[in-house]
C-alpha cells in the first residue's frame, strides 16, 4: 500500500485525521516542520515547508492521496502576508506537487468561514459567497486557499474539499481558537459572553469525515464537517452542566467587544503579543456561523455526533493535562 501523506499532523484536526489512518493500517507519511513532532503516533516523518516547492515534492513522491490540514490558523498576526504565504501559496505548491506525482485524491480542509450564511439563516455549500465577505487575513487566505483547489478540480485532478465547523474534543495542543474557549471556562478566564453562535462537532467525527470524503466525495465539490448549530451561551452552559462550575451570567453588547478588540489589536501590534480579543475574532462573532451538514450526511454516510461528547472529550483532556495541586 502506498503511503498517504498527512500535512498538519502535529496539530489539532491533521492529529486526528493521521491516528485515524493509523487506526485503520494505512502507511502514513506525515509532513512536518524543522522541530516539530507527531506525538503518540507510530508515523513517518518528513522535514518540509509549505512554502519551500522542493520540500513537498519529496513529501508527496511515491504516496497514493494526500490529506492537506496543514494552515496557518491564526486570528491576529503582525504580518499579516505570513497567512497568505501559508495558506494560499502553500496550498497551491501542495496541489502542484500532489499532481506532479500523480497521487490518486486530493482532500483539501478548509473551513466554514468560508461558507456563505445568509443574515439569521442557516448556511450551506450551495449558498453564494465572496472573498469581499471574508473578514480578516485569516478567512480571506483560507477562501482564496480554496479558490485555488476548486481550480485543481477544474482541471481534473481529484481534489475533495470538506469545510470543518468548529471541532472540540481531545489533543487540541495549542489550542486552536475554539479550545481555547474551553480552556478559559476551566481556567475562570471568562466572566462574561457576547451573543455569538458556533457550530460544534467533535473532532473525531471531523477525522472521519475526512476519510470519507477521501473515500466517497466528488471531486471539485465541498462537504460541510459539523454538528450541533449552538450560541456561545449554550455553549458555556453545557460547559458548567459537565463539570459542575458556574457559567458566566454576563452577556456583554457587541459595541463593547468591538472596544476591547479595537484597544487589545492596536496594543498587540505595538508590543508583539497577540491580543486576548483579536478584532478579527470580534467580527467573526458578530455573525452567527450555523450551518447544514446535510450533504455530508447524503453523499458520504456521514452521522456525526452529539456536541455535548465533543464537549465532554475536551474538558477531560485538557484536564488531564493540569498539573496537580499540592
Amino acid at each position: 500500500m502506498k503511503p498517504t501523506l498527512v500535512t498538519g499532523a502535529s496539530g489539532f484536526v491533521g492529529w486526528h485525521v493521521a491516528r485515524l489512518l493509523v487506526e485503520r493500517g494505512h502507511n502514513v507519511r506525515a509532513l512536518v516542520r524543522p522541530g516539530s513532532k507527531i506525538p503518540e503516533l507510530a508515523v513517518e516523518t518528513v522535514t518540509g515547508d509549505l512554502r519551500d516547492a522542493a520540500s513537498l515534492a519529496r513529501a508527496a513522491s511515491g504516496c497514493g492521496q494526500v490529506f492537506h490540514v496543514a494552515a496557518d490558523y491564526r486570528l491576529w498576526s503582525k504580518n499579516p502576508d505570513d497567512l497568505y504565504h501559508s495558506n494560499v501559496d502553500g496550498t497551491r505548491n501542495m496541489l502542484t506537487a500532489a499532481r506532479d506525482a500523480g497521487l490518486e485524491r486530493f482532500v483539501y480542509t478548509s473551513t466554514v468561514g468560508c461558507i456563505g450564511v445568509p443574515p439569521n439563516g442557516i448556511g450551506d455549500e450551495t449558498q453564494p459567497v465572496a472573498r469581499a465577505e471574508m473578514a480578516g487575513a485569516y478567512k480571506r487566505s483560507k477562501f482564496m486557499a480554496e479558490e485555488v483547489a476548486l481550480e485543481f478540480a477544474r482541471s481534473g485532478f481529484p481534489v475533495v474539499i470538506v469545510n470543518p465547523t468548529a471541532p472540540m474534543g481531545d489533543h487540541d495542543f495549542k489550542p486552536t481558537p475554539t479550545g481555547q474557549i474551553v480552556q478559559d471556562f476551566l481556567n475562570g478566564a471568562m466572566p462574561a459572553y457576547i451573543d455569538t453562535g458556533l457550530n460544534v462537532v467533535n473532532v473525531r467525527d471531523v477525522a472521519l469525515g475526512h476519510l470519507l470524503a477521501c473515500e466517497r466525495g466528488v471531486p471539485g465539490e465541498r462537504y460541510i464537517l459539523g454538528a450541533e448549530n449552538m450560541t456561545l451561551g449554550q455553549i458555556l452552559r453545557e460547559l458548567a452542566d459537565i463539570t459542575g462550575r458556574p457559567a458566566p451570567k454576563i452577556q456583554l453588547p457587541y459595541v463593547v467587544a468591538w472596544t476591547a478588540g479595537v484597544v487589545t489589536t492596536a496594543l498587540a501590534h505595538l508590543t508583539g503579543i497577540p491580543p486576548r480579543a483579536p478584532m478579527e475574532a470580534v467580527r467573526m462573532a458578530k455573525k452567527k456561523m450555523w450551518v447544514s451538514h446535510a450533504k455530508a450526511t447524503a453523499e458520504l454516510g456521514w452521522t456525526p455526533g452529539p456536541a455535548r461528547q465533543a464537549l465532554v472529550d475536551a474538558v477531560r483532556w485538557y484536564e488531564s493535562r493540569r498539573p496537580e495541586r499540592p
